[in-house]
């Protein structure tokens, strides 16, 4: 199950944000945050790292905006961190995410 939202800029590109199960086998969650030119190609660059069941639904968790601020500065557009709820945990690139999960054996959607 993932929550999640979308915001549009006025350039008309969107930012979509996710709170989807975390692949480590401790549990907990993950808070994706993915820059695209709309809401099918943010969810496009998800799956085709692997995170099959992503989907969104409705805007019930849309980004903040000092996660479109990290999204917007970040060269890859894509970034994550491990404890969405803590300002003091930092974004990571989504290459962190799939190190971690190459390491570890992988559950869930991941």
């Amino acid at each position: 199950m993932s929550a999640g939202g979308f915001c549009k800029l006025p350039n008309g590109s969107v930012v979509v944000a996710l709170t989807l199960p975390s692949p480590s086998p401790g549990g907990g969650t993950v808070r994706m945050i993915v820059h695209a030119v709309n809401r099918a190609r943010a969810l496009t660059r998800l799956r085709n790292l692997g995170m099959r069941a992503v989907y969104l639904r409705g805007n019930a968790e849309p980004p903040t905006p000092d996660e479109i601020t990290a999204v917007l500065h970040h060269p890859d557009g894509l970034i994550w961190r491990t404890a969405p709820d803590d300002a003091r945990e930092l974004w990571h690139p989504i290459r962190a995410l799939r190190r971690q999960s190459r390491t570890r054996p992988v559950r869930g959607s991941f």
